[in-house]
Parts: structure tokens; C-alpha cells; sequence
């Protein structure tokens, strides 16, 4: 039976650090929780078994010589977006991926901060869906709180390993939320940070710089922790915002902030709705934030017209991706029709895209001069049932994604940071949440605003009925 000794980011580098643990437990206890949950939740796509061991052991001698970093000898996961040396990364894609030679730069700030990685986690092809689910590839990642509905996507084995209890936190990439999607589905803390704050490298920017690198955790200091060790530029990088303290703004006090409560979706001309369910919990945390002593109104910002500037950049990314499979015809037919239509819109449209990024931020941006941050739903709907959107064709999976997921996609456009807040629960026990949104470089504002409502709600007391962690605690 695996080990209930998992817990929170902060709490296992403390236990390390004060010799309560070591590593080669940790990085055991989580490989025994990946075996035992593999079957039911099918998070991992790769398992670094004898690496992360011999790692681990590696951590325990440097300690025991003195040696100190951040996140030395602590087990996580990252994204199977990610590179890391001597692994394939297949994307979430079928086929016979060669392995990688070099850790992308995320990974790469990750081992330098001492953290062991254990595995990489499931996304669906290409990272363009909310849900994690590849048949063809690895089969379908389900989420810890209902089996029967996914975690979410494109990060959805992430957010399933860290909600489980089996990783205390891991790296995701967020194109169209799909870092604060799945986190809002698994009832976890997802930080999408500025563009560029984490770098995408040897991508000198992902998907036309819609996609981003960011972190899952189950509380808002592990979130913080997790982005500070993973921050920082590659000298190949074309987005290089300035250094932060993620960590210590989850410490301090927001002061006073003005909150915009916006429940209005950005324009797409497809059908949708705000289930009451999601719109009565985020309702419900806008009044907790006022009772808080912040001030919160109703207020929109003025979307227009941003979808237009999100297609072209999403499809020529998948077109760019496609050349990295080696056998594209094993792909979904959807990946397929995304990169077709990719080729098309990737010259001119993508130009004219790219050039309305800073008319689109000055228009949405001007909500923030009367308020501080914006308080928004992340997805429309609770998660859907396994299944529900995988079977469909291309454009009715794209209604049925704009259905659910109206919400994160335009933080992506503008590039400027967002942080998914759990905000409670449906009747029968499916996770949603709310997003904290602000302009560029706003991360410190917005995690401590959620610092300050994680310990009025104390959501990270809450675990899925099956989890692999303790009960209390974080």
C-alpha cells in the first residue's frame, strides 16, 4: 500500500531540510503512489524510476556535506511538453519519440534548485484541449475527486498527480488555460505567470506566445514556491519580464485592493452559459474578498473583438509542433485540421494578430484603472465526464471547449498573469474555480490576494476521498 507521506511543496522541503526525511523516502513513497494510482488515474506518461532513485540518493549525500538549495532532493513532475535529458517528449502524441539530449530551461532551473524530477505527466496532443484524454498515445487521465470526469486540460496529469497526493506540486503550460483549467477542475492553486516569467526554451516563445510555462500546487505558497525555483530566461528567449518574489508575496498582506467581479465571456459566436452552480461559488468568494475589507463591484473588461488575435497564433503553434512528430498520420484528425488551418492563418493573419496585442491590451487593460485585479469564473461548467468532448469532430469539440472553457483564453492573448483560486464544489463533489487576473508583472498583487482568501477558505484541508496524502495539513 503506498505511503500517506506526501504532503505540501514547503512542508517537504522543510522536512528535508531538517533531516526528518530523506530523499531517497520521498522520491520511494512517490513512486509507490504512481504505481498505485496509475491504474485509476493514468497520470504520468514516463516514470523516471531508476534516475530519480539514483538522483535522489545524490541529494542525500550533497546534504549530508553541507550542501543547501531550495528544493534539494524534493520529487516532482512536469509536463510532458517539457524536455528532459535522456527522455522523449511525445506531447501527448503517438509514436516513437526520440529521446531528448538537453532539460529545457524550466527543467533545467528546477535541478539546479536541487528538485528530483520523478516523471512526466499526460496532456492531450499537442496541448490544445480541456481534457487529457489520447487513446491512441496513453489512454485517458481521470480526475482524483470523480474518475468518471477529467482533471482538464492540457495539464491534466499534472493537476490529477499534485490533487492525488502523489507529487507535491508540478510544472504545466498554460495556452488557453490549461494550467488554470485543470486546477480549477482538481481543486488545486495554478499560477499562469506573466509571458516569459518561466521560460518556454528551446522554444523561443510557444505557440506565437500564447503558451506559457506555470505551476500547480495545492496551496498558494507551494504555487509561489514552485515559480521562483522554475523563473528565469534562456539568453534565446524573446520575453524576459522582470524578477519577482512569488514566494514571499504569498507571506504578505495585499493591502487594500479595488476587485472587479466579471461574469460577462468574451465574444466567441458560439453558444454558451454560465452554469449557476459555478457562477453562485465565485459570487460567493467576491463576497468573502469584500468581507475581507476589499472593495468589489460588477465591472467587465472591454474584450471586443480578441478572439480574432487567439486563432491564428493557436493553430500556426500546432502547425509549428506537427514537425516534431515523426509519424503525423498517427495523430488525432483534429491536430491534423489545427495544423492545416495553422498553415493557412500562419502568414498574414498571424502577422496582423500579432501587431493587435498592444491596441488589445491597452483595451482590457483599462479596467485597471479604477480596479486593482479582476475576479472572473476560470471554466463555465464543472468538469465534463470522460468521454464528452474526446469523440467529437473538430468543430463541434470547439464548441463544446468554448462552452466550458469561455473564460482563461484571453489572459493568453495579452500574455499578463492569472491565478486559479479553488472556489468550492458542485452537490455531487466535482471542483471549480475562480481566477485572480491583473495587467503584466501583477503576480505579486495577485498572490497574495490569493494568500489572503486561501486562509479565510482553507481549501487545502480538502482531499479527494482516494488521495495518496495525509488528511490534514497542507
Amino acid at each position: 500500500m503506498a505511503s500517506d507521506r506526501a504532503t505540501g511543496l514547503a512542508a517537504t522541503a522543510s522536512a528535508l531540510t531538517d533531516g526528518n526525511v530523506s530523499s531517497r523516502v520521498l522520491v520511494e513513497e512517490a513512486l509507490e503512489r504512481i504505481e498505485a494510482t496509475q491504474p485509476a488515474l493514468n497520470a504520468f506518461r514516463t516514470v523516471r524510476g531508476e534516475a530519480a532513485l539514483a538522483e535522489a540518493d545524490a541529494a542525500d549525500r550533497e546534504r549530508a556535506a553541507g550542501g543547501r538549495r531550495p528544493l534539494l532532493g524534493v520529487p516532482l513532475a512536469v509536463k510532458d511538453d517539457m524536455d528532459v535529458a535522456g527522455e522523449p517528449t511525445a506531447f501527448g502524441c503517438p509514436g516513437d519519440f526520440p529521446p531528448k539530449t538537453e532539460d529545457a530551461e524550466a527543467v533545467r532551473r528546477l535541478r539546479a534548485a536541487g528538485a528530483i524530477v520523478i516523471g512526466k505527466t499526460n496532456t492531450c496532443e499537442l496541448g490544445q484541449w480541456p481534457f487529457t484524454e489520447g487513446p491512441p498515445a496513453f489512454g485517458d487521465t481521470r480526475n482524483p475527486w470523480n474518475r468518471g470526469h477529467t482533471p482538464g486540460g492540457s495539464s491534466g496529469g499534472s493537476a490529477a498527480a499534485v490533487a492525488a497526493g502523489i507529487v507535491p506540486a508540478a510544472l504545466g503550460s498554460d495556452g488557453a488555460g490549461s494550467v488554470r483549467i485543470p486546477a480549477a477542475w482538481t481543486h488545486l492553486v495554478g499560477i499562469k505567470p506573466q509571458r516569459g516569467r518561466i521560460s518556454t526554451w528551446p522554444w523561443a516563445e510557444s505557440f506565437h506566445g500564447i503558451t506559457v510555462n506555470g505551476t500547480l500546487g495545492r496551496t498558494v505558497e507551494d504555487a509561489a514556491l514552485l515559480l521562483d525555483a522554475a523563473s528565469g530566461s534562456h539568453d534565446g528567449d524573446l520575453h524576459r519580464p522582470p524578477r519577482i518574489a512569488a514566494a514571499q508575496a504569498a507571506r504578505d498582506e495585499p493591502g487594500k485592493l479595488r476587485v472587479a467581479l466579471s461574469l460577462r465571456m468574451p465574444f466567441t459566436a458560439t453558444p454558451k452559459r454560465l452554469d449557476p452552480v459555478v457562477r453562485a461559488r465565485v459570487v460567493a468568494l467576491a463576497e468573502r474578498l469584500a468581507a475581507l475589507g476589499h472593495d468589489v463591484e460588477e465591472a467587465d473588461p472591454r474584450y471586443g473583438q480578441i478572439g480574432l488575435a487567439f486563432v491564428p497564433r493557436a493553430t500556426a503553434g500546432v502547425a509549428d509542433r506537427l514537425r516534431d512528430v515523426p509519424d503525423p498520420a498517427l495523430l488525432d484528425a483534429r491536430t491534423r485540421e489545427s495544423a492545416r488551418m495553422g498553415r493557412v492563418l500562419g502568414g498574414a493573419p498571424l502577422r496582423l494578430a500579432r501587431r493587435a496585442e498592444v491596441s488589445l491590451q491597452r483595451r482590457v487593460g483599462a479596467v485597471f484603472g479604477t480596479y486593482d485585479v479582476v475576479l472572473a469564473p476560470t471554466t463555465a461548467t464543472p468538469p465534463p465526464r470522460i468521454g464528452a468532448m474526446a469523440s467529437l469532430n473538430g468543430w463541434r469539440t470547439d464548441r463544446a471547449m468554448i462552452a466550458a472553457c469561455p473564460y482563461a483564453w484571453p489572459w493568453n492573448v495579452l500574455g499578463w498573469p492569472g491565478v486559479n483560486v479553488p472556489a468550492g464544489f458542485t452537490a455531487d463533489g466535482l471542483p471549480v474555480g475562480a481566477q485572480l487576473l491583473g495587467p503584466a508583472n501583477s503576480e505579486p498583487r495577485l498572490i497574495s490576494l490569493a494568500a489572503q482568501l486561501e486562509a479565510d477558505q482553507r481549501w487545502f484541508e480538502k482531499w479527494p476521498e482516494n488521495h495518496q496524502g495525509p488528511r490534514t495539513g497542507s
